[in-house]
């Protein structure tokens, strides 16, 4: 049973685009294989009610709904690697009241799920997978299972063996039961107080069952017929819910009406109607076509400097997209310092701002440097030999050149030189965009709030700058709120929906923040203010990222003070210290970037944090994090803390290119335990180009 009060879910204006169909979705193309590619009414790749070991592509997300008397089923379902599926899924339960609920609501029952990929197919041998449905939460439709599948012409057969929910027909005893007795009861649903865990005890035990399938691929490309016999007998359901069976074969067809939009239905039961419908994107190849400004023309270089200098920083500016602090001369080399503001790729901005000094430069200078800044803090620096990218942009045989000549480096020391231009970097910068605050799966039922949020930064230098955000509610229906959940730690979180609920216009953030590189690998950063809706205090961060690094180390230290609920400037009595010391690794596995935290949480609890996330090269970023503390069992229901996020580059979505991004995220419970400081910025993000990334890909591409 989900307990929760309002989750924070910030969508910027076209990313919810993302969840519902991509930009220009088209008819349904036919070259386009449609066998094993279905959400099953689960969620998930598979048939109808079971699951098959077919895969998305990688980066593939869908969105599910699906009706089954008396269940209805909406489920998130991610591919993160090619040989890994997961994704959350909330069970209605028509005919069975939420006791939590203080009306006449139907239950709600939430899980997660896992498939891991065991072998791909081949010529002679089927695809093969291993799964868990259901493994955090109640457990009430848990099950595990072990399937293949293997296509001939258009046809795919799916055969597996289901445990749990999948496997109540018992059509033989356990098999691992001969290995351990534990294998052959499986233990009972969960209690409400231990939702949230995982359900690790049972994993293949109890009744087995076999499952399976055919999906054939009609003449018509957009239809795809079904038949599945279904492992389940329905006489064994949550809360006493037992469903009649007059056969255990399902029929069912899956149409796609566009790249993105399926529509399913079926006869399941042998008596029982299923619709459903699934609507998916692929979060690794989501791009945009641009109308940016095009690059300039190369012209011959001038016998001196054209010396403009205040029109070449405005130029690089317009079409470069870097935000000139100073160009610097040094004999025959010219140093652009600045930071980037529009280009995701740093090999563009580049690439462009080559185009423009080669214009204005006289011929003297021999090599561009470009020293790439962010909030006042050097990063690193790339150095161009002038003749060779003048040459690799007349003719792509020279390409290769002057990839070679390119330098890359972090070890800046003080820049030395004539300065031939200078611009402090300040003024007010502000954008205003749609919020959305929501819980859905909470007692009180579906509870959001509606949002106009102006978010504005006015930078007094390089390092220091002023932030605010102020946010108005449109619409809500807040005063459904009614529940609190269950915590004996003091209420740090857990009264988010009386922040949300009190005023209709509050400040969420105000604060002074100032940025500082301490040495060749060593950043740091002082904030004040407003930290965030429900606290305000000071604090700093300091960071350890030697250059083009796999490992940073950084640590940050925070005195906040509990806000009013009015969000305005008034403060409650509850103070406390929280910071955390926190490793980060940038695996060379599947692009995947690892993270620990450890320390000392809002309400005083101390653990750890693992938070795992890997970025596509679309930019998108898809991650999951778990937070375990000391708090025991005071930490409230399910014990640890788990959520799931995507970080979507504006870019992906915008005619114009952007650097900016938007937050979705999703945690199924809201507790004071392992709350955490939301801060507004974090020095590794912050410090991101001290990691070459995709440059040297990107830098390549460009010169094809």
């Amino acid at each position: 049973m989900t307990r929760s009060v309002i989750q924070p879910v910030r969508l910027a204006p076209l990313a919810l685009a993302t969840f519902l169909a991509a930009p220009g979705a088209t008819l349904a193309d036919p070259s386009q294989p449609r066998l094993g590619q279905g959400q099953g009414d689960f969620g998930g790749v598979g048939l109808m009610q079971t699951p098959s070991a077919r895969m998305a592509p990688l980066g593939g997300f869908a969105f599910s709904m699906s009706r089954t008397e008396p269940y209805r089923r909406y489920s998130v379902f991610f591919q993160p690697t090619e040989w890994l599926e997961t994704g959350f899924r909330y069970v209605e339960v028509e005919n069975r009241r939420y006791l939590a609920a203080t009306g006449d609501r139907n239950n709600l029952d939430k899980g997660i799920d896992l498939k891991l990929r065991l072998r791909e197919e081949s010529r002679h041998w089927p695809q093969i997978a291993v799964g868990t449905r259901d493994i955090g939460g109640t457990g009430l439709f848990s099950g595990e299972y072990l399937v293949a599948n293997k296509r001939w012409h258009n046809f795919d057969v799916t055969l597996g063996i289901g445990w749990g929910y999948l496997g109540n027909q018992e059509d033989f005893t356990n098999p691992l039961a001969r290995l351990d007795e534990r294998f052959e009861r499986r233990s009972g649903f969960s209690s409400g107080g231990d939702g949230g865990n995982f359900n690790l005890g049972s994993l293949f035990s109890g009744r087995t069952a076999l499952f399976g399938g055919i999906e054939y691929q009609t003449p018509w490309d957009p239809l795809v017929l079904q038949v599945e016999l279904e492992g389940n007998d329905y006489q064994h359901e949550p809360q006493r819910n037992h469903q009649e069976q007059s056969s255990r074969l399902n029929y069912g067809a899956r149409l796609r009406l566009t790249d993105n939009i399926e529509l399913r239905a079926g006869w399941q039961r042998g008596n029982t109607a299923m619709l459903g419908i699934s609507m998916s994107t692929n979060l690794a190849t989501l791009s945009q076509a641009k109308r940016d400004p095009s690059p300039v023309a190369l012209e011959p270089a001038p016998a001196s400097h054209t010396a403009d200098w205040s029109g070449l920083g405005r130029a690089l500016d317009e079409n470069a997209g870097i935000a000139v602090y100073r160009l610097r001369q040094e004999g025959t080399s010219v140093t652009v310092e600045g930071e980037p503001t529009r280009y995701r790729s740093l090999a563009e901005s580049e690439q462009r701002a080559g185009r423009l000094l080669h214009n204005n430069l006289g011929n003297e200078v021999k090599t561009f440097r470009f020293r790439w800044h962010e909030r006042g803090m050097a990063l690193r620096e790339s150095i161009h030999d002038r003749d060779a990218m003048v040459a690799a942009t007349t003719s792509s045989a020279n390409s290769t050149q002057h990839h070679h000549s390119i330098y890359a480096h972090g070890a800046l020391l003080p820049a030395e030189g004539e300065v031939l231009h200078e611009a402090t970097p300040h003024g007010l910068v502000y954008s205003l965009q749609p919020q959305l605050e929501q819980n859905f799966g909470g007692p009180d039922g579906y509870l959001y709030r509606l949002s106009a949020s102006l978010d504005g930064e006015y930078r007094l230098g390089a390092n220091d700058w002023l932030a605010a955000t102020l946010t108005y509610t449109l619409d809500d229906n807040l005063d459904k709120y009614r529940y609190i959940g269950p915590s004996d730690l003091p209420r740090v979180r857990t009264r988010i929906a009386d922040y949300l609920a009190e005023t209709d216009i509050g400040i969420s953030n105000l604060q002074y923040t100032r940025t500082s590189r301490l040495g060749d690998d060593w950043y740091a950063m002082g904030y004040g203010g407003l930290l965030e809706t429900m606290f305000a205090g000071a604090g700093a961060e300091l960071l350890y990222r030697p250059f083009n690094s796999d490992v940073a180390l950084g640590l940050d230290i925070n005195w906040v003070k509990q806000r009013d609920f009015d969000q305005r400037f008034d403060l409650l009595d509850y103070s406390t210290w929280t910071g955390h010391v926190t490793g980060y690794w940038q695996t060379d596995y599947e692009d995947v970037l690892a993270k620990v935290s450890v320390g000392r949480y809002l309400a005083g609890d101390l653990g750890l944090t693992f938070d795992v996330s890997r970025e596509f090269d679309s930019g998108v970023r898809l991650g999951g994090w778990a937070t375990f503390t000391d708090a025991g069992d005071a930490f409230g229901e399910g014990s640890f803390d788990k959520g799931i996020y995507l970080s979507l580059p504006l870019d992906a979505f915008f005619v114009h290119s952007t650097r900016q991004r938007a937050q979705v995220a999703w945690s199924p419970l809201t507790r004071d335990g392992g709350a955490r400081l939301a801060r507004r910025a974090t020095l590794y993000d912050l410090t991101e180009e001290r990691s070459m990334g995709r440059y040297w890909k990107d830098h390549a591409a460009m010169m094809r």
